[in-house]
């Protein structure tokens, strides 16, 4: 024990340093200011542009202001980015607690007055995110922990779930509607085509877990909790709310998987990988990549059930 530990604590440290389990940040083109006469309809994240793309079809221009391979939770939108947005017709912000949206929503609100702003949350159960305490490692630390120390924010991933997708696509379909009704029947078709799309993946998904109920993974950051609440999973987080996992959590981490039998860890493409490898080091598995904010939502999401079917125990 003595030695998982020291070994723990050296990764613990090596983390802390290199990063704090967010991408690197890049930094994002203007798209918004060549769209000549395009119709503009900006969103948040990556799956977000297929769901308005998918109903919208050629009607629109889909500006996206989280860029491939940043953290929403802490990507900052360029000046350009917003000053952009003063073109726009309507945004569909995901609604559920993004901290991008949290910070630049007023923002964009006065840069832009007549935009129209839609909730993509509205008509969802928003789940809390998993809690652990997190501090020093001392045992007293435990009778001093307040209840500070194990509150847990809404979990803002609700795109995880195609039950959530197809709200979602509702709310973006009416928000459409409202700033272009001259094509309401197309976008109505369209909408439909893809939820028929989105019942044959969650068919699809439902196979590839059959028999899975219950079973537990494990992931870095906690991504996936509407996932594995919609498919009867469940989701052990290594990070809670953005903070590195302590020594004592990431040992908390490895007893549950050796208690389990587990043997992968899954982290998000581009994260930083050190704590998991630490802990796939100690209980002799191995880290997994899936991407929660890929744009191919359909297909990103089969590849990523099968990965889990592989990892659940």
């Amino acid at each position: 024990m003595k030695k998982t530990m020291m070994v723990l604590m050296m990764f613990f440290s090596i983390s802390v340093i290199l990063t704090s389990g967010c991408v690197d940040e890049q930094s994002s083109s203007d798209t918004i200011s060549d769209t000549g006469d395009d119709m503009i309809v900006a969103v948040s994240i990556l799956p977000q542009a297929e769901f308005v793309e998918k109903i919208a079809g050629d009607n629109v221009k889909v500006v996206v202001m989280v860029p491939p391979g940043a953290d929403p939770h802490s990507y900052e939108p360029t000046p350009s980015q917003l000053r952009g947005l003063s073109k726009a017709k309507m945004y569909a912000m995901v609604g559920s607690g993004l901290a991008i949206e949290t910070t630049m929503m007023d923002k964009i609100a006065d840069l832009n007055p007549g935009l129209m702003i839609i909730d993509c949350s509205e008509g969802i159960a928003l789940r809390e995110m998993e809690t652990h305490a997190h501090g020093d490692e001392d045992e007293h630390d435990a009778e001093e922990e307040t209840d500070a120390d194990h509150e847990g924010g809404l979990d803002p991933h609700i795109w995880t779930s195609p039950g959530n997708v197809k709200i979602m696509l509702n709310n973006i379909y009416e928000g459409l509607v409202e700033i272009d009704p001259e094509n309401e029947s197309i976008y109505l078709e369209n909408k439909n085509a893809y939820i028929a799309e989105l019942d044959e993946l969650d068919g699809q998904i439902k196979t590839t877990l059959s028999g899975k109920e219950s079973s537990s993974f494990i992931v870095y950051h906690p991504a996936w909790g509407y996932f594995a609440d919609y498919y009867g999973l469940i989701e052990v987080p290594v990070e809670i709310e953005g903070k590195e996992p302590s020594v004592k959590d990431m040992q908390k981490v490895i007893d549950e998987a050796n208690e389990k039998n587990i043997k992968v860890i899954f982290v998000q493409t581009g994260f930083s990988t050190v704590s998991a490898s630490a802990i796939a080091n100690e209980i002799g598995g191995e880290v997994v990549e899936v991407d929660p904010l890929a744009k191919d939502y359909i297909d990103n999401l089969a590849k990523v059930a099968e990965a889990f079917e592989k990892g659940l125990a």
